[in-house]
């Protein structure tokens, strides 16, 4: 009797159980979780371009003009710098939301100046903070919005947009610190830019305003550039700037162009398709990477003399032998335009503390076909490269510039582990997720 009565009970408790984990589902499929999960079935191909094994991709918005960087908010809400080719009366930023969990932005709001606007952005504390070009502004993000309502306030202004890099994307440490990339005005600082054989400039007078990482505080308005506030030099164009979990700081940076064809009797057109690597670097306050006095040689693994201040074509290393070295190297003139180390926990553990860098493709390679336009994962641990890197994502864009027009320029991660991957030259997000 005893163990039909335990059984009997245990029948019933059953029965209970089924009933209540049948009200947690009907619960959890109204939730915004249940949304998230719907996103995911539904994502069921790879909008396009072609993922790793159990990733796979939506397209969460298109036609959006020329998307930048990009910064999602606690709430999910992307917002985006929109360096649009001419004045968008509804504002030059964007703010995009998908409420319904499918993956899709269904609500697009523009908001900012109807100017041209520009690339660096970024969500701290309540506040989002954008760069429109000579100043970096701070808007206040209110609970309920989408777009910010209010007037802006200026963080920084007087920021030099000078030469060929014009560009300046920065990211804000969780202290406040905010690290902003001024690239350089010139390819290597030339007596004439980009000339024939023409000498550099030595000193390189440009590196007291341009080609490093300034630091400023995002916990203050009405601060003035100035070069006092100089925090590393010798980067030409460090477009990705991002954190680890460690408080390690992490730059890339876009090589120089036109080794081949400013100094055809120190190169060959294949070592000038190949040459210089582009970098991913850890910055140290105070550091020195080189520009434009050596370039990094991936083939030799080390920083070499630049031909315009006495270089032979790759051998010679001199000046070069103090510079600090990069954390791991990449093919020529791929144009890294974003990185995002993955801190996130929703993809597999071997991203875990890992970097994503979006390249823009190149212009210049000119043996063969252009390459890059791709999205790329370098593993790291300890902020060391830990393998080589992977190409996580490709098919935006041929090698031959024909086909699909879309090149990889910014990335951010959600609060749910996504990965969005902007294009500003179709004007395409992309949403990644994986499913396992």
């Amino acid at each position: 009797m005893a163990q039909g009565h335990v059984i009997g009970i245990g029948r019933r408790t059953i029965r209970g159980l089924i009933g209540l984990l049948l009200a947690i589902v009907s619960l959890t499929a109204l939730s915004p979780a249940g949304g998230a999960q719907a996103a995911e079935k539904s994502c069921n191909t790879n909008a396009g371009i072609t993922l790793p094994k159990g990733f796979c991709a939506t397209i969460f918005a298109d036609h959006v003009g020329a998307p930048r960087h990009m910064a999602v908010a606690p709430d999910g809400t992307v917002y985006v710098n929109n360096r649009s080719r001419k004045p968008s009366p509804g504002g030059s930023l964007l703010a995009l939301k998908d409420s319904k969990g499918e993956g899709h932005a269904d609500i697009i709001e523009r908001f900012g100046p109807a100017d041209t606007g520009g690339t660096g952005i970024a969500v701290y504390k309540n506040g989002l903070f954008v760069d429109i070009g000579g100043k970096i502004i701070r808007y206040e993000l209110a609970p309920g919005d989408i777009a910010p309502k209010g007037q802006p306030e200026t963080v920084v202004s007087g920021i030099p947009l000078n030469g060929d890099h014009k560009s300046r994307p920065f990211s804000i440490d969780p202290k406040g610190n905010l690290f902003l990339d001024l690239g350089s005005a010139t390819n290597s600082c030339q007596q004439d830019n980009r000339a024939e054989e023409s000498p550099g400039i030595d000193p390189c007078v440009e590196l007291e305003t341009n080609a490093g990482i300034w630091r400023f505080d995002a916990n203050k308005t009405g601060q003035v550039f100035s070069p006092a506030e100089r925090y590393a030099t010798g980067l030409r164009n460090a477009e990705g700037i991002d954190f680890d979990d460690d408080g390690r700081i992490f730059a890339t940076q876009h090589g120089r162009d036109q080794l081949h064809e400013n100094w055809p009797k120190l190169y060959s057109s294949k070592q000038g398709s190949d040459q210089p690597a582009e970098v991913l670097v850890e910055l140290q306050q105070g550091g020195d990477y080189g520009w434009p006095y050596c370039y990094y040689d991936a083939i030799q693994q080390k920083n070499v003399l630049a031909p315009e201040y006495g270089g032979d074509g790759g051998k010679a290393v001199g000046r070069c032998a103090d510079k600090l070295p990069p954390v791991a190297a990449f093919p020529g003139h791929w144009a890294p335009n974003d990185l995002k180390i993955y801190r996130a926990k929703a993809f597999p553990v071997a991203y875990h503390g890992g970097a994503f860098i979006a390249f823009h493709g190149s212009w210049n390679r000119s043996d063969g076909p252009q390459q890059g336009y791709n999205v790329v994962f370098q593993p790291l641990t300890g902020g060391k490269a830990s393998g080589p890197y992977t190409v996580f994502a490709e098919g935006f864009r041929g090698g031959n510039a024909k086909g699909t027009e879309h090149r990889p320029t910014g990335l951010a991660v959600g609060p749910d582990g996504a990965l969005y991957v902007s294009d500003d030259a179709a004007g395409r997000i992309w949403r990644i997720v994986y499913r396992g």
